[in-house]
């Protein structure tokens, strides 16, 4: 016995020990070194303004105005605490909180338009309005990505899902007059999209990435030749599609700030909103949820108990394919008006680093494409108060923070054991 107990002792102390993380407070620290640099040793002079309200709100809120360099001085102090925290923790073997990292990006962003806008006045509804329209697609792609990959697929096609949708999206309502009719045409253009994924990942055993990436320039070259052959010598038959009025919600649309960006929309949004805590709900609460994240998990003992793992996986991702294309239609009845030849500029790709943000979690994948979104917009709002960072940075600063997201800030991550997997059944 006291052989057996001595060959156990360091046991405790060897699971007491922990694993230092530095990788949040490096990150940390390089964007305290860019707003030091920025902010500080570029520092400008004059007063930023912030508009909170809009003529249509039920009350005005008044505007915020900051000095310039002051302001950046404070938040970029504020910032170097936060880094300096993060520190002591992963030096105690603690992971920074999630809360902690998320007020350091706010921080940083408003320190950021306070610079950008010295002289100027940034109208904030109007950001965030652009914000959540440009992340219309990005969430259902992005939801789209999480059950494709809880179930085991590794869904790469939602680009092709995506500009599929807006296609059929933009053909049948133009056709039939009807909005909803081309919705409906949306999520059939997107299922048929991932039945192809579908078949040739579970059923052939075809690598799943690189099925996706053939799809998503199999259904680009298809849209792009049909627009050109018959789209634009027929726009007015075959793409003119009736848009989706925006639907004010009594009393919640006249609320400052928030009202303008999440109350003042299209039926399209509104789903999306729901749609959000529908698959968070099914994924997590239900039967149905639990036996998809069996199957992307241990298949083979999701097959022990009775799961078809093959029909399951097959009907999951023609699922997926589904809500994105429904994304897709955004761009054309909720945004554009019209069909275009590559219209989704990516968005797709977008919306799988999202799923990998978000750590295959419904409600953290629609924030990181929040955070996307926003990132796109703000390309807009800085062009248009004359801010001075240069227009290609701002051109690329979505895809440098979808970069820096998932490998400098998401943490540790596990995806589903079992995504990108094919299951052969023994």
């Amino acid at each position: 016995m006291t052989a057996v107990a001595a060959t156990r002792a360091p046991e405790p102390a060897l699971e007491r020990e922990a694993v230092r993380s530095w990788k949040v407070p490096i990150a940390l620290a390089i964007f305290t070194l860019v707003a030091l640099v920025l902010f500080v040793a570029l520092g400008r002079d004059g007063t930023s303004t912030f508009r909170l309200s809009t003529e249509a709100d039920a009350f005005r809120l008044p505007d915020l105005a900051l000095p310039t360099r002051a302001g950046c001085i404070v938040l970029t102090v504020l910032m170097a605490a936060i880094t300096a925290y993060s520190v002591v923790r992963s030096r105690a073997a603690r992971k920074t909180p999630l809360w902690l990292i998320a007020l350091f990006g706010v921080l940083f962003v408003v320190a950021f338009l306070t610079w950008a806008s010295a002289g100027a006045a940034v109208p904030v509804p109007g950001l965030l309005v652009g914000t959540l329209g440009l992340s219309v697609p990005l969430i259902f792609g992005a939801l789209g990505g999480v059950i494709g990959e809880r179930v085991g697929v590794v869904n790469v096609a939602i680009e092709g899902q995506l500009l599929a949708g807006a296609f059929a999206s933009a053909v049948v309502a133009s056709v039939t007059r009807q909005p909803l009719i081309g919705l409906i045409g949306a999520m059939v253009a997107g299922m048929l999209v991932s039945f192809v994924l579908a078949a040739f990942a579970i059923k052939y055993l075809v690598d799943q990435v690189i099925v996706g990436v053939v799809l998503n320039v199999l259904v680009t070259g298809i849209t792009s030749f049909f627009f050109s052959k018959v789209l634009t010598p027929n726009a007015s038959v075959l793409n003119s599609p009736p848009k989706f009025s925006r639907i004010e919600i009594p009393v919640l649309s006249d609320i400052p700030i928030i009202g303008p960006a999440l109350f003042r929309q299209t039926i399209i949004v509104y789903v999306m909103y729901v749609a959000v805590a529908l698959v968070w709900f099914f994924l997590f609460k239900t039967r149905w949820g639990l036996r998809l994240r069996s199957v992307g998990e241990h298949p083979q003992a999701a097959d022990t108990v009775g799961i078809n793992v093959a029909r399951t996986r097959f009907w999951n991702v023609s699922l997926a394919g589904a809500i994105a294309g429904f994304g897709g239609a955004y761009l054309t009845l909720g945004a554009v008006g019209s069909f275009n030849k590559e219209m989704t500029a990516g968005a797709g790709f977008i919306a799988l680093a999202a799923v990998i943000f978000g750590r295959w979690d419904p409600l953290r994948a629609t924030l990181a494409a929040l955070l996307f979104g926003f990132a796109q917009n703000l390309q807009n709002v800085l062009s248009i108060i004359g801010s001075p960072v240069p227009s290609e940075f701002m051109l690329m600063l979505p895809y440098v923070v979808t970069i820096v997201a998932v490998a400098g800030l998401v943490g540790q991550s596990r995806a589903p054991a079992a995504s990108g997997k094919p299951y052969i059944k023994s």
